[in-house]
């Protein structure tokens, strides 16, 4: 048993294909895959933008009316001295 570590087992009949790193373009694909996500973008923009302004206007509704109803009210201060 005087193998080294990495020699322990013989595995044959088995092919590895690699591709050197000094090979490979790291931005390969990248235009058609922007295309295809901005295809997808447009088709479903009709579905998802109505959601999205509904919850805008809603959520800008509910921030003022939260700043009138915290607002203090200047009749309640009147008689003060």
């Amino acid at each position: 048993m005087g193998k080294k570590f990495g020699q322990l087992e013989r595995i044959t009949g088995v092919t590895f294909f690699r591709l050197s790193p000094y090979e490979q373009s790291p931005f390969a694909g990248t235009g058609e895959a922007l295309g295809r996500f901005i295809r997808k973008c447009r088709s479903y923009i009709l579905h998802i933008a109505p959601f999205f302004l509904v919850s805008y206007v809603i959520m800008e509704w509910a921030d003022e009316e939260n700043k009138k109803l915290h607002r203090k009210n200047p009749k309640d201060y009147e008689n003060d001295t």
